[in-house]
């Protein structure tokens, strides 16, 4: 088939002198990869909404529902954080890509085929298992997530109680990481160890 596509095309193109053939062939090859190029931008930001990210009922009924009215949905600056603000890498576009391509994968495929959380029973049977998953990526990237938006420079100690002055100056000489101290606090918190006592090489 693609042997007698060429062939037609060269037939059709044999009278066509050099310049000609070659700036067509470039414009219709940077045409493609231009559209290539937007449609995988379209697709990188479609799947990174909030409409995107609670489209299944595992994701809406459960850990979505539980974020609403917490301090990262509604507070008193009005500053939103969403789905892909914590679950989605901001060090750079491979590594964007990379977690959208194993962790979305592998979301779809428990959403699709086993069902693993698909009601609200079995998703509290896999909640801590979940949880320890997403403990594990921060400790091991220094809770980079967090720090996208919370940059500890530009905290007041002063503004801060006597136990969040002493946990942040920990946190500055290389101690605890964000997630250490501030899990439970979008989603609700899972009966078993912490991150602290699960000691997770970073």
């Amino acid at each position: 088939m693609i042997r007698r596509a060429w062939n037609a095309l060269a037939r059709k193109t044999e009278h066509w002198s050099r310049f000609r053939l070659g700036l067509t062939i470039f414009l219709v090859t940077g045409i493609a990869t231009l559209v290539a190029i937007a449609g995988t931008a379209a697709s990188v930001v479609a799947t990174g909404t909030v409409p995107f990210c609670i489209s299944c009922h595992e994701m809406r009924d459960t850990v979505y529902a539980e974020f609403k009215g917490t301090i990262h949905d509604k507070n008193r600056t009005g500053v939103r954080a969403e789905c892909s603000d914590c679950h989605i890498p901001h060090d750079g576009v491979v590594s964007m890509l990379y977690a959208k391509a194993t962790t979305g994968t592998k979301d779809i495929y428990h959403h699709l085929v086993t069902g693993k959380i698909n009601t609200k029973e079995k998703f509290e049977k896999e909640r801590y298992a979940l949880a320890v998953n997403v403990w594990t990526h921060m400790k091991k990237n220094d809770s980079a997530e967090c720090r996208h938006c919370h940059d500890r420079a530009g905290m007041d100690p002063e503004k801060q109680n006597e136990a969040a002055r002493a946990a942040h100056a920990k946190m500055k000489a290389g101690g605890p990481s964000c997630i250490d101290c501030h899990f439970g606090i979008a989603h609700d918190e899972p009966d078993g160890p912490g991150p602290q006592e699960l000691k997770i090489a970073k």
